[in-house]
């Protein structure tokens, strides 16, 4: 893999909270974990330069000064590739470790729909209560595919096992459909005319 280093730009981003609020420390870590940022060392970590990251990191450390804080943005180039790819790499590792945790979690819902299927109880109700669950996947995957800078490999079989969930609720929803779906009474349903 050959790296443009040109085009790869990164931000050095060092934080101290100390003096300051303790919920700062609190907002200031979740900032950071939810951008992705890899730490290089307790207060200090990368990320890398894109406008939104740039964006996100001088909203933060506005915050951080003005709540008595400390904090520097440094945008810096790597000239050596294999410390490039190197990085590279970590920043997929722990993409992958997160998508590997939403396959880990996904087949639990699967059996689930399967076993209120078989209980016979495929009802509205259940088809909310899944949807929701659903839902709260996707939400997931959203938010690492927004700190997947590098398309880390594992992303794909996570995006399909969410797809495959989709398929299992909307076949569970169909057999609650049939069960309590309108009845059809002397040649007309509920609700309207055939």
């Amino acid at each position: 893999m050959t790296v443009n280093t040109e085009e790869r730009g990164w931000l050095l981003i060092s934080v101290s909270t100390a003096g300051a609020a303790p919920t700062l420390r609190v907002q200031v870590w979740r900032k950071l974990r939810s951008l992705g940022a890899l730490y290089l060392q307790q207060s200090v970590c990368l990320l890398p330069e894109r406008e939104q990251t740039v964006r996100q990191m001088r909203r933060l450390l506005d915050r951080v000064h003005q709540q008595g804080g400390t904090g520097r943005m440094l945008h810096l180039t790597l000239t050596d590739e294999s410390e490039q790819r190197q990085i590279i790499g970590e920043f997929n590792a722990a993409r992958d470790a997160e998508y590997a945790e939403v396959l880990e979690r996904l087949p639990a819902f699967r059996q689930e729909l399967a076993a209120e299927r078989a209980r016979g109880r495929a009802t509205y109700a259940e088809v909310e209560e899944s949807e929701a669950d659903l839902e709260r996947f996707r939400s997931w995957m959203a938010k690492i595919a927004a700190r997947d800078y590098f398309t880390a490999p594992g992303g794909a079989a996570a995006r399909a096992a969410v797809e495959d969930a989709t398929a299992d609720l909307a076949a569970f929803e169909q057999a609650a459909l049939a069960t309590e779906g309108p009845v059809e009474v002397s040649g007309e349903r509920e609700g309207g005319r055939r």
